[in-house]
C-alpha cells in the first residue's frame, strides 16, 4: 500500500490498545532480571499481541512457527530516556526499541492477533504521524518509517 500524496510505501505495524488509558501503543514491558531487551521483546509481544485470553494451542503454535526466525533480524532504533506518564523528578523510563521488519509481508501478515491481559485488543495500524500513540511511541515509529524511507 503506498501514499497517495508520495510514491512511499505506508508501513503497518502491531498495536496493542492499553487496558489503563484507552491509548495504542507497541507490545512491550520491563526487562526481567537477566533478560536481554530482545528476549524482552519477544516475551512482551508474545505476551501482548499473539498469546492472550482464547488464543488457542493451535493459533499460538502457528503464531511461534512465522516469529522463530523474525526475533533474529531486529535493528535498534533507540535506546535511551523516554517521555512517560510514569516519570517522576526521582525516577524515569528508559527503553531499547527494536524494529522486526518483513519486506515480503509473507511472514508477519499471517500472524494471528489475540490481545493479552495487558491489552484491551491488538491490531495491525497504519504508521501515520496523525495516529495517537502512547508515550515516545510516536517518534519511535517516525524514526523506523524514516529509516525504511516509508510514508510520514
Amino acid at each position: 500500500m503506498y501514499s497517495r500524496d508520495e510514491d512511499k510505501p505506508i508501513l503497518q505495524f502491531v498495536a496493542i490498545e492499553r487496558q489503563s488509558g484507552n491509548e495504542w501503543a507497541f507490545p512491550g514491558g520491563m526487562t526481567d532480571p537477566g533478560e536481554s531487551p530482545e528476549e524482552t521483546v519477544e516475551r512482551e509481544f508474545f505476551e501482548e499481541a499473539l498469546e492472550g485470553k482464547g488464543a488457542t494451542d493451535k493459533v499460538i503454535e502457528h503464531n511461534r512457527r512465522l516469529m522463530e526466525d523474525h526475533f533474529r533480524d531486529g535493528v535498534q532504533i533507540y535506546r535511551g530516556y523516554v517521555d512517560d506518564p510514569r516519570n517522576t523528578d526521582n525516577a524515569w523510563m528508559e527503553t531499547v526499541a527494536i524494529n522486526y521488519h518483513d519486506n515480503s509481508g509473507s511472514h508477519l501478515a499471517k500472524l494471528k492477533l489475540v490481545a493479552g491481559s495487558d491489552a484491551k485488543s491488538a491490531e495491525w495500524k497504519d504508521a501515520t504521524a496523525d495516529l495517537k500513540l502512547y508515550a515516545s511511541h510516536s517518534e519511535i515509529l517516525r524514526r523506523v518509517a524514516e529509516r525504511l524511507n516509508a510514508h510520514w
